[in-house]
């Protein structure tokens, strides 16, 4: 933790997203052993990356929002609100314009502009969108340690990136299963399921060095990030552990989640 608090927060950032990426991966390794995954686990795993997800939106990102807002002498609702709601509504045209598709559903349900895209392209778009405001959330966050915003710590940065790192094994799991399902190799299912989580160091790298320079759009960014995740938490996340009709497992699931991010963030943070 020492090592990594001495690097500059470009460099924090690129790191913990590198992780995250790595757990992207691993989720796409069962690929390898088996073309099934037990449907119930699966969408408790999914229900638990809300969990975290909803969690790390709060402790990690609108608290310290809410308190940089008040110290820098706006209402503390202000930036929280405008970034928050901007977040979901980037997040809802990006829905709306790009070709992607759920696992587990027909090509005829594919979302976005029509494509003549293949359907592991489509796959991989689908979970590269969650993954986008993950990573820029991490980065994010590592930039408001750097400008040493009350609450924001190094080490909840940290546990940010942990959470969402854990809540990234079943997304690689999601897209490299259906695919494998399908006939495709196992190498390039585990290649296409890693491929979703290359865009986190790409969108952290960018998230620490906004925050950076523009130290005024810091509440606005943290917000920003919280408002993404939560929209994927509900237009995605939940309606997709639910698919098969058992809440019970999925609602848990999401318990689970939140309660592991919120100890990380307190006891790390």
């Amino acid at each position: 933790m020492q090592a990594l608090a001495e690097l500059h927060p470009v460099w924090q950032a690129f790191l913990a997203t590198l992780f995250t990426w790595f757990m992207t991966s691993a989720g796409a390794v069962p690929v390898f052993f088996t073309k099934e995954v037990n449907p119930k686990v699966m969408d408790g795993l999914l229900g638990m990356a809300a969990g975290v997800m909803i969690a790390a939106s709060f402790w990690s990102l609108l608290a310290p929002a809410i308190t940089l807002s008040e110290d820098m002498g706006y209402p503390g609702w202000g930036p929280p609100l405008v970034g928050f709601l901007a977040g979901g509504a980037a997040l809802w045209g990006i829905d709306r314009l790009l070709p992607h598709l759920h696992p587990g559903l027909a090509m005829s349900d594919a979302e976005g502009v029509s494509t003549s895209w293949r359907r592991s392209t489509l796959l991989v778009l689908a979970i590269t969108m969650h993954n986008f405001p993950e990573g820029l959330a991490v980065g994010v966050a590592f930039g408001a340690a750097a400008a040493e915003i009350p609450g924001a710590t190094v080490a909840g940065a940290v546990a940010l990136a942990l959470g969402i790192g854990l809540q990234n094994l079943p997304e690689g799991t999601a897209v490299a299963m259906p695919l494998r399902r399908e006939g495709l190799s196992r190498f390039k299912c585990f290649m296409y399921g890693q491929l979703s989580g290359m865009v986190e160091p790409i969108a952290g790298v960018l998230g620490a060095s906004v925050v950076i320079v523009m130290r005024p759009f810091l509440p606005y960014a943290l917000a920003f990030a919280a408002g993404a995740m939560i929209y994927v938490v509900a237009e995605e996340l939940i309606p997709e552990a639910q698919r098969r009709g058992d809440t019970d497992i999925p609602t848990i699931g999401v318990m689970v989640g939140f309660a592991i991010m919120m100890f990380l963030d307190v006891w790390l943070g």
